[in-house]
């Protein structure tokens, strides 16, 4: 997917702001640059939006980000001799916060970590601010444990937990040098309270609207999606198999083989697919089908921007993207019979294009920059955080 492109007016709105309240260099982290996945996307809006700054992470892979950091450069931990993949990357976890920490940013006057694990963790000096666009606290280590450890056997889910509980602690105590949160749905900011104890604001990722057109829809559903099993794709295969429904099955994973398996004659799998082609597909979709609990769900939005509607569990950012009855539906449960039913009784025909099109476009890439710069000012007027563990290594700005 190209990365959402922030018009010339509000990119110099931002920068103008972050040099105006002497921000002159600025740093982006993010957790890993390994796939482009959506948290992938919106760090590179945010560094498009900060031409000058300099990135970092613990791990980058160019070809499984195409490249799209290349021209900017990445500064890495030493995890990255490692050279670790989207599907590797995950034997790596204990070692990603202190991988983390190793980030050098002495010198610079703002720091934009993107999380959705370890990038807050960054150490921060006296003198710079740090904000944190936090897409999820870490989900194994929070709010799906019990889904990381099952079926790992007593001995490694014993040791994966005493890990996450270790986790959990680092966490709390990092997120309290953090300057200023702001949380990417309403359902992250009630767990960046829960988990961190921390107060946040809500600014809703960018989407790159322009990128879509309406097209003559088909008959197939859609679902578009890293295949993960907390997304619950298995619903959406098995329901339409049921059904004998078409599904378009978008994305790569470590769940493809295990939903090949689960399908039916009437179920495609496409695969990792380019930009053009999924704007290519969700034009002529009858619509989209969404059953995990995503935090935001980007492609929810980049489906109605298409001008076709959504078939959503009611839970987390579906309820701030889509509009039941003009824009798409909901199910209440994520359970077969449930997901079964409700794909049976959705009728895509009976939902304006114009209206998914108007709903898509509240989610631009200049709303996210002009929001973000909000949140930059904000934090420049708000108090400081502790910098307890620089003072702690003797570390000083």
């Amino acid at each position: 997917m190209r990365s959402a492109e922030v018009p010339r007016v509000a990119l110099a709105v931002m920068t103008a702001a972050a040099g105006e309240r002497g921000y002159e260099r600025v740093a982006l982290v993010h957790d890993f640059l390994l796939d482009l996945r959506g948290a992938e996307r919106v760090f590179l809006a945010i560094a498009e939006n900060f031409p000058n700054a300099d990135l970092f992470s613990p791990v980058y892979n160019r070809e499984g980000t195409e490249s799209r950091f290349e021209k900017r450069g990445v500064e890495v931990s030493v995890l990255n001799r490692l050279r670790p993949s989207s599907r590797t990357f995950r034997t790596l976890l204990p070692f990603y916060p202190r991988a983390t920490e190793s980030l050098d940013l002495r010198g610079y006057d703002l720091i934009i970590s993107s999380s959705s694990a370890w990038a807050h963790g960054v150490i921060a000096e006296e003198g710079q601010r740090h904000l944190c666009y936090c897409h999820n606290p870490f989900r194994y280590a929070w709010d799906q444990r019990e889904e990381a450890i099952r079926g790992r056997g007593p001995l490694a889910g014993r040791a994966l937990e005493l890990i996450f509980e270790r986790w959990r602690g680092w966490d709390r105590r990092v997120a309290q040098e953090v300057d200023r949160y702001v949380a990417n749905a309403s359902i992250t900011r009630e767990r960046v309270a829960r988990c961190f104890g921390r107060s946040s604001s809500v600014v809703f990722p960018p989407v790159a609207i322009d990128r879509f057109e309406r097209g003559n829809p088909g008959e197939s559903l859609v679902v578009l999606s890293e295949l993960m099993t907390h997304k619950r794709i298995d619903l959406a295969v098995l329901a339409c198999t049921e059904l004998g429904r078409p599904l378009t099955v978008i994305g790569d994973g470590p769940d493809l083989e295990r939903l090949r398996a689960l399908a039916g004659g009437s179920i495609e799998f496409t695969g990792r697919i380019s930009d053009e082609e999924v704007a290519q597909r969700l034009a002529v979709a009858a619509g989209l089908v969404q059953c995990a609990t995503e935090e935001f769900g980007i492609a929810s939005v980049e489906a109605q921007a298409a001008g076709r509607p959504v078939l959503a569990l009611a839970e987390g950012g579906a309820l701030e993207t889509v509009r039941p009855g003009f824009t798409g539906e909901f199910f209440e449960s994520p359970d077969l019979e449930t997901v079964t039913e409700a794909i049976d009784r959705f009728d895509p025909g009976r939902y304006s294009p114009d209206d998914c099109r108007k709903q898509a476009e509240q989610f631009s890439p200049a709303a996210f920059a002009a929001a973000i710069d909000d949140q930059i000012v904000a934090m420049s007027d708000g108090p400081w955080a502790p910098r307890t563990r620089a003072a702690s290594r003797g570390r000083s700005a």
